[in-house]
């Protein structure tokens, strides 16, 4: 299983689909589109962020706690699901979760409580995933790595009112916190195999040359984890510079 990794804006979804036409697998997708709950989180970014500026230290995001338990929902569905078959890729997957709500947590914008309960639902839904497949020494976490400043162009193009720093001021530092923190979580990740993408480097949506770069990467590490054969590495490489 491959799973990808990165912010918002960083390109997942569109290397997980460029991934599964090129290994001929089956993409999963994070739930974005029909996610009723996301809206109202920005929303309440927002709200809480106000009503600290106003004095009250104790504001939280009451849809904090609401988001982050509907995605682990969603993801941890998504993963049992590509685990029925081999080689299948995921454009999240619950790895980053915790880190989601961490944040989330340190930021206010959700009580210890919620993180403690959060916390132990991850937990229960690690230790199933890790009995339905003993190791994962084989799976692979890729993660692309982008700046803020590529971040926010990525974001003003796919054009979501609720992400745009112009709609919502408060988004600059949330933003510019995850950037930090996926950089922890860059440093300690250790569930999976991790391989680290330069996305601000390499175009792999509009520029061929480094899609076929991106793909070679992961193409090499899969061969090493042994996933992949070098003879079915080297095809695969032939067939898109043909």
């Amino acid at each position: 299983m491959i799973t990808l990794a990165g912010i918002i804006g960083s390109g997942k979804s569109s290397l997980t689909q460029i991934l599964a036409q090129e290994l001929g697998s089956e993409p999963f997708f994070e739930p974005v589109e029909d996610n009723p709950v996301l809206p109202l989180f920005y929303k309440g970014n927002e709200i809480a962020a106000k009503k600290r500026q106003a004095g009250d230290k104790d504001a939280t995001n009451p849809y904090a706690y609401l988001l982050q338990t509907f995605f682990l929902n969603r993801r941890f569905m998504m993963m049992k699901q590509a685990m029925r078959h081999p080689n299948n890729i995921l454009d999240r997957s619950i790895y980053e979760d915790a880190m989601f709500m961490k944040m989330n947590t340190d930021m206010g914008n959700a009580t210890q409580i919620e993180y403690a309960t959060y916390q132990e639902l991850l937990g229960h839904m690690l230790t199933e995933l890790k009995a339905a497949t003993p190791t994962n020494d084989t799976d692979l976490m890729v993660l692309i790595k982008v700046s803020y400043d590529t971040m926010i162009k990525r974001i003003q193009k796919r054009g979501r009112k609720y992400e745009q720093i112009s709609t919502d001021p408060s988004l600059i530092e949330y933003y510019q916190r995850l950037l930090r923190y996926y950089a922890d979580f860059e440093k300690n990740y250790e569930l999976s195999q991790l391989l680290i993408i330069d996305g601000d480097k390499y175009d792999f949506v509009e520029n061929q040359a480094d899609r076929n770069y991106v793909l070679d990467l992961i193409e090499d590490r899969l061969v090493t984890l042994g996933n992949l054969s070098a003879k079915q590495a080297e095809k695969l490489k032939k067939e898109r510079r043909a």
